[in-house]
């Protein structure tokens, strides 16, 4: 039975500095931090993440969430979170990996097994405790990543044993909330989606609420409650984080973002930009490079 210090280990090899890696095996990121950070918005994908080793704040309107080596965090529907590593220095990193899931596989599960939405609508975002079953599953998975001719072939089979395991464990009921059709969750990672793929455009709440199965009234009010704000602010978030993105790792101007993003108005970009991340956007970015602050979902 592999140990969160085996997990910690394995993470850390394969993150030898700060930063963040996509690796070879689908949905699999890895994420290291070799000190605090400052808060840092983003948009949390649908996913479970595993600490290793230091500890993380997350905060999602009034609620706040730490989770740390002997907990992890399941986010349900992508979210748009504030994140802070509150427990990393050189040499205890912060050291985690993330798992996105899989829908699909979730919910052919859920059908496997009979699942029906609870009644009672769930939270969106929670931290639980780590067991040693769940900690070796991912043990396992990132070991694939020292046999990559065995990826396509095991890497599907173990992610499938994590969200049984999910499912068999006291996320169980949000899980199956966050799969079931006809459930208000649901509804709203479709919402959420649907959004995603178009959110540099002019948003039409009809189509958004007619591609979540809902009416625009009913799209309103869920997903105010789940993700603590309004379809548009959602995607004036999603605006101005890629537009930070770009800026970040393409040398991309601040007019030049916002113009690529959706905005016509650069004062009006530069008014929200300072609004979200605490600064206008030149010396918000000037900021990030001098402290090497990670981007990180997780």
């Amino acid at each position: 039975m592999s140990s969160i210090a085996d997990l910690a280990a394995l993470v850390a090899r394969h993150v030898p500095r700060t930063g963040m890696v996509s690796t070879p095996i689908p949905r699999l990121s890895l994420f290291r931090a070799d000190a605090p950070t400052v808060p840092l918005p983003a948009v949390y994908d649908a996913s479970l993440c595993i600490i290793a080793q230091g500890s993380k704040r997350v905060t999602l309107g009034e609620q706040s969430l730490v989770y740390d080596a002997a907990h992890h965090l399941l986010v349900s529907v992508d979210l748009p979170l504030v994140g802070r590593v509150i427990q990393a220095d050189p040499d205890a990193p912060y050291l985690c990996c993330k798992i996105d899931i899989d829908q699909a596989v979730l919910a052919e599960l859920v059908v496997a097994a009979g699942g029906r939405a609870p009644k009672a609508e769930l939270p969106a975002l929670a931290v639980y405790r780590s067991d040693d079953d769940l900690i070796d599953a991912a043990c396992r998975l990132m070991r694939l990543l020292d046999q990559p001719d065995s990826i396509a072939a095991l890497a599907p089979l173990i992610e499938r044993e994590i969200l049984y395991r999910l499912l068999t464990g006291p996320h169980g009921p949000g899980l199956r909330y966050m799969a079931v059709a006809d459930s208000n969750l649901n509804q709203i990672s479709r919402a959420i989606a649907t959004i995603r793929t178009s959110f540099d455009q002019q948003l039409r709440i009809g189509e958004i609420a007619a591609a979540a199965g809902m009416s625009p009234s009913s799209l309103h009010e869920h997903f105010k409650a789940v993700t603590r704000m309004t379809p548009l602010a959602y995607q004036k978030q999603l605006r101005l984080q890629e537009a930070r993105r770009l800026m970040l790792s393409g040398g991309t101007t601040a007019s030049s973002a916002g113009f690529t993003v959706g905005y016509e108005s650069p004062s009006q970009f530069n008014r929200e930009y300072a609004r979200l991340f605490g600064a206008p956007p030149r010396r918000d970015i000037e900021q990030l490079q001098r402290s090497g602050n990670l981007l990180t979902p997780v």
